[in-house]
């Protein structure tokens, strides 16, 4: 047996590439293997920064024994999620549906035609935290497709039927005004008046119902809003889900203070969040926000842009090993590198000032946070600050995800040609210029169509941020215009007949994905109403979800928002 992963691109299927498990890439031939040697497709989706699929892999992909039980029982794919979103999109669908929840590692067993009869998320080698291990699981699965063959395909046909259903659109009564109040008004339900953010934990930024919050705070003079976006931004600038040594936003905040990060650092929200604050610094004027533009977008230059000005997908959260371990530090530590400036005003303790998550006692270690009202650092603070940084770059560092996408790549785009403007700064300018120009000139394939890597052909995401940030450039040097018409014309093949487009023109997959809902990034559709001259078709092709939960859906309120009269002149609401 052998792993088929050797030759592939993507940092994450390299990372398995050595596994036991005899992975297959995403790819016909695992497909025809199945059908010949009739077994069923183990099918494991994930990410190169993914904490628990690193601990997965750990504990049963890189196990000989866990190994020979998969191998003997299933045809075995890797999938990297960001590559293929598509696939992730549909297979998460099914387990939301069999599982009532999702996450990854996505861990879906289906037939040898794609259709699913079971899934989770991670599951560990042994039975454990309540979980039943693959030791005990493999078997339970490969008995029930030798023996029980009629119920594994019931159940893999009532699967696909309902991940299609749900895919299914509807029509919804035109949206209005008040649909856009009841996103405002669902967003300040759920706000956190003591420390900002939405929910309870976790906290995620969620930039795009900031972007959001602020526009409508400034068009129809509601201060709420605008305060709920100041109190937000000022709270995760002072949290630790904020780098304070390196610049830089973590990928959400495990605790309703936003002090205890995931801390994996992803280019989408540092695009996000960087367009988030500049465009509060325009309406607001603070200076703190202008700074945390400046020193999230010195944290990208530095880590996380190519020799070639386009920009890499992600940083790990892991680091030799362990979770987090480049960014804490111990009082001990601190004190040797005569740092007692950061003490108090970043609340360094002996004991550390964080718990840990499963015996809820004191770590040793400790997180570079503030309290509300953040203080920008002094000179002094700023220069121990600045030795922390080289003093950290001698551990070994979290690994890079060097995927350079071209959905993501947009989006960063956006953001230097965003902030360059605004700050009226050209060197942001010509960033968003070099990364716009070299993608422009790369990224099509030899009938025109864009890709998403080098490979693989673009999704409706590719079309939709790569035209969102050429637009922002557009808007700033007045030379992108006729591409973004063009993408916008190359997305017909993608179209959904009631409006609104469709994730990937191909049919390849069980099911077709369309999806109007803003995650951790806003949703394709969103963007691409957000940048069309016509947004109408997409934004009435979403009245149906506009309708079911516009707090869901931010980011496409904004284009309603255009559409139902909001005006242009930005002006701080009384």
């Amino acid at each position: 047996m052998s792993n088929h992963l050797a030759d592939q691109t993507s940092p994450y299927l390299l990372q398995h590439k050595d596994n036991p498990v005899e992975w297959y890439p995403w790819c016909e031939e695992a497909f025809v293997k199945a059908l010949k040697e009739d077994k069923p497709i183990f099918l494991s989706v994930g990410y190169s920064t993914c904490h628990w699929c690193h601990v997965m892999a750990h504990e049963s992909f890189e196990d000989t024994e866990t190994a020979d039980m998969l191998n003997d029982a299933f045809v075995c794919i890797k999938v990297d999620r960001e590559e293929r979103p598509d696939i992730d999109s549909v297979y998460m669908s099914a387990c939301h549906l069999i599982t009532g929840s999702g996450g990854w590692p996505l861990t879906v067993v289906m037939t040898p035609t794609g259709k699913p009869f079971f899934a989770g998320t991670y599951i560990p080698k042994k039975n454990r935290y309540s979980r039943i291990g693959l030791e005990e699981l493999v078997p339970k699965l490969k008995d029930i497709w030798e023996n029980d063959r009629t119920r594994a395909e019931g159940t893999a046909a009532q699967v696909t039927q309902a991940v299609n259903q749900a895919a299914e659109r509807r029509r919804g009564k035109e949206p209005t005004v008040h649909t856009l109040d009841r996103g405002f008004t669902q967003l300040q339900d759920r706000f956190d008046e003591d420390y900002g953010g939405f929910g309870d934990r976790p906290k995620f930024p969620s930039p795009h119902n900031l972007i959001f919050l602020l526009e409508y705070g400034v068009r129809k003079k509601e201060k709420d809003a605008v305060d709920m976006v100041r109190a937000t931004l000022e709270a995760m600038r002072a949290g630790g889900i904020y780098d304070h040594v390196g610049g830089g936003f973590h990928r959400y905040s495990t605790d309703r203070y936003w002090q205890l990060p995931h801390f994996e650092k992803m280019l989408y929200d540092q695009a996000l969040l960087v367009m988030a604050y500049a465009k509060a610094y325009e309406v607001l004027k603070e200076p703190w926000m202008a700074y945390t533009v400046k020193e999230t977008l010195e944290f990208v230059e530095r880590e996380l842009m190519s020799d070639d000005g386009t920009f890499y997908t992600a940083l790990d959260a892991d680091s030799d090993g362990e979770e987090g371990k480049f960014y804490v530090w111990s009082m001990s530590e601190l004190k040797k590198l005569g740092t007692k400036e950061l003490f108090k005003p970043y609340h360094i303790k002996k004991e550390g000032n964080f718990n840990d998550e499963a015996t809820r006692k004191p770590t040793g270690a400790n997180i570079l946070f503030q309290r509300r009202p953040f203080k920008q650092p002094n000179k002094k603070v700023q220069e121990v600050l600045n030795k922390l940084r080289k003093e950290r770059e001698k551990r070994v560092r979290p690994g890079l995800d060097s995927k350079v996408l071209t959905d993501m790549n947009g989006l960063m785009i956006a953001a230097f040609a965003t902030a360059g403007r605004i700050l009226n700064e050209s060197s942001y300018i010509e960033r968003a210029e070099k990364a716009a120009d070299r993608i422009l000139q790369t990224r099509f394939g030899a009938e025109g169509k864009l890709m998403h890597t080098d490979t693989i052909p673009g999704f409706l995401d590719d079309h939709a941020f790569l035209a969102w940030g050429l637009k922002e450039l557009d808007k700033t040097t007045g030379s992108h215009g006729k591409e973004v018409n063009n993408l916008v014309r190359s997305l017909e093949e993608f179209a959904h007949p009631i409006g609104g487009y469709y994730m990937t023109s191909s049919d390849e997959l069980i099911s077709k994905p369309i999806d109007f809902y803003d995650g951790a990034i806003p949703s394709g559709n969103a963007v691409i109403a957000y940048v069309m001259d016509d947004p109408w078709p997409v934004v009435k092709g979403a009245a149906w979800e506009l309708e079911k939960l516009p707090s869901g859906h931010t980011f496409m309120l904004l284009p309603l928002g255009e559409l139902l009269g909001w005006g242009t002149d930005i002006k701080t609401p009384k």
